[in-house]
């Protein structure tokens, strides 16, 4: 477990703005739970700095959990922030079900959700803060069919089961590559975003689709992976888009090996997640639902990205 605690009291992000600080904040100190899918992925951890950097920009006490990739863990967690009464949780879910009664319990306590960065489905939280995932799965597919010249075989590396985030992307993904009739997706494999999982499904496809021109990877992890088996092929013979903008995705890039990453913000996820989570502890209204742009980054405009 990781904590980040700042004492600065009366010093709470807003308060000139929205009054007294909401009963039961201590030593005028606001605490916000969180709990993380895994810290083992680039992107959350990048996730989790930002949370961290608004945590102490504000004056709230923020405590970081990982999940593991554990469902139960995670809702062993979030029980765990209700019961030490918490004026906030943030949730960035293991998967979209399986959370269900501990939110319950959680609201019933009231005490305001936020599910960052995936939806969680079964249960009434106060706010969905995502990436938006179906438009950035439209946008990977439009820039592989640009990057194998509009025909060819490619394959899809998926992630993990259940999660909105992997849904999203391979919807969006669907819906735009039907536009180009000479492009055939050939096959489909899961590897649950992560990087090693990524270099066995693509050494499997490659047995079966050796002549492959192109792999839309759900996120950068296993666009990584599929760079990994390739070899010197990736890059030449077989366009890698993945999907996080992650550093190492974003050094990929620009080496080559990747043609292309839908870039997300998760350090804006990561800010933007504590300040409204502080918002709905003071009872103020906020979305229900905020959808944050993504963007291709690629050889041409990778160096508009932050430093990497």
């Amino acid at each position: 477990m990781r904590i980040l605690a700042i004492a600065l009291a009366g010093a709470l992000f807003g308060t000139a703005a929205c009054g007294a600080p909401a009963s039961g904040e201590s030593s005028g100190q606001l605490t916000i739970g969180m709990t993380v899918s895994t810290m083992s992925n680039p992107y959350f951890m990048q996730f989790r700095d930002a949370a961290e950097a608004a945590a102490l920009n504000s004056g709230a006490r923020l405590t970081v959990t990982d999940a593991a990739n554990d469902a139960a863990r995670q809702a062993g967690q979030i029980q765990g922030f209700t019961g030490r009464h918490m004026k906030a949780i943030i949730v960035n879910p293991v998967g979209s079900g399986g959370l269900g009664p501990a939110i319950r319990a959680a609201a019933r306590a009231g005490i305001p959700v936020i599910a960052a960065d995936r939806s969680i489905s079964g249960a009434g939280v106060t706010q969905t803060l995502t990436s938006d995932n179906l438009a950035g799965g439209r946008l990977g597919a439009q820039e592989l069919a640009r990057q194998i010249g509009g025909k060819g075989e490619v394959v899809v590396l998926q992630g993990t089961a259940g999660t909105s985030a992997s849904r999203l992307r391979g919807k969006g993904f669907t819906e735009a590559i039907a536009a180009y009739p000479e492009i055939k997706v050939v096959a489909r494999q899961r590897a649950d975003f992560n990087r090693a999982k990524g270099v066995e499904a693509m050494t499997r496809l490659l047995r079966s689709h050796p002549g492959i021109d192109g792999v839309f990877a759900e996120n950068d992890e296993m666009a990584l992976g599929a760079v990994q088996a390739l070899g010197p092929r990736a890059g030449t013979h077989v366009k890698v888009v993945g999907y996080d903008g992650t550093p190492s995705g974003l050094r990929a890039v620009r080496a080559g090996t990747m043609a292309a990453t839908v870039a997300q913000l998760p350090r804006v996820l990561g800010w933007r997640a504590v300040n409204d989570a502080i918002k709905a502890a003071r009872h103020q209204i906020i979305p229900t639902t905020v959808a944050v742009p993504v963007k291709v980054a690629n050889k041409g405009n990778v160096r508009e990205f932050w430093s990497f």
